[in-house]
């Protein structure tokens, strides 16, 4: 990377106009980026912060919001005292924004893949009626997937629908998308309530998944709205917890 000589004030700060400094951040993400994927292996530390100053010819501020940035990618985590390392790719680590499982894997660079294992029409039971705002024995479409990441189970993932918002769907099979299905119907997802808990598998699960039973696991249980604030779905996803986590950047509340 070739950005030119970059001045910082006393706090570290870049000079210059917003985009200029934007367009720093985003050309030192790139070179790291090749840096990471031209040789460095999981868990090899990046070059230190003052390090990538010099290289790059950057300030501090534009090499921590790069790095920030690679972060919240999931291709770097940090150590507290020790520096910045590579991520390992067999792990798939979830951004907190609203995407499908299919978007989730193809930004870690993985194909992601599924195998129908049930897709019926059912009645709403009253955990499901609750989610999505059905009365109890409301007609909802309910689909089982195995999903995948190169070919290796990752997920079982369970979901249900109003059948009012994905008529047809059941007769047509699995789609190849299901929110691209509701953004069609006039539903597409806008905000999610979602809550994790650890958990182990079951013998079913274990066999699915390919992983012993009592094997540790991440339990996502999420309900989609779309932008009228409708209940579009209600989703129960098993994860296995040794390919996949969540990482959060958070930052304490200011006091006025």
């Amino acid at each position: 990377m070739n950005s030119g000589t970059e001045t910082s004030n006393g706090n570290g700060s870049g000079s210059g106009a917003p985009a200029e400094r934007e367009r720093k951040h985003e050309a030192l993400r790139t070179a790291l980026t090749a840096l990471i994927d031209d040789g460095l292996a999981p868990h090899e530390a990046l070059p230190s912060e003052r390090d990538l100053m010099q290289r790059y010819s950057v300030s501090r501020m534009t090499v921590r919001r790069a790095v920030e940035r690679l972060t919240q990618e999931g291709r770097v985590y940090r150590v507290q005292g020790a520096g910045t390392f590579v991520a390992d790719p067999a792990t798939i680590s979830k951004s907190l924004h609203l995407t499908s499982f299919s978007e989730d894997i193809r930004s870690r660079r993985m194909v992601p893949d599924s195998r129908l294992l049930l897709l019926e029409r059912t009645e709403a039971d009253l955990d499901c009626a609750r989610d999505l705002f059905l009365a109890p024995g409301s007609p909802v479409v309910h689909l089982e997937r195995l999903r995948t990441a190169d070919g290796e189970p990752m997920c079982l993932e369970n979901a249900w629908l109003p059948e009012t918002l994905v008529p047809g769907l059941v007769d047509q099979g699995e789609p190849h998308s299901l929110y691209g299905w509701l953004e069609r119907a006039g539903a597409a997802p806008e905000t999610a309530d979602q809550t994790i808990r650890a958990t182990v598998v079951g013998p079913r699960e274990a066999g699915l998944l390919e992983v012993p039973p009592q094997f540790p696991a991440l339990l996502v249980e999420r309900v989609t709205r779309d932008i009228r604030g409708r209940a579009v779905e209600r989703a129960v996803s098993l994860y296995r917890a040794d390919r996949y986590d969540y990482r959060l950047t958070i930052s304490r509340e200011r006091r006025r």
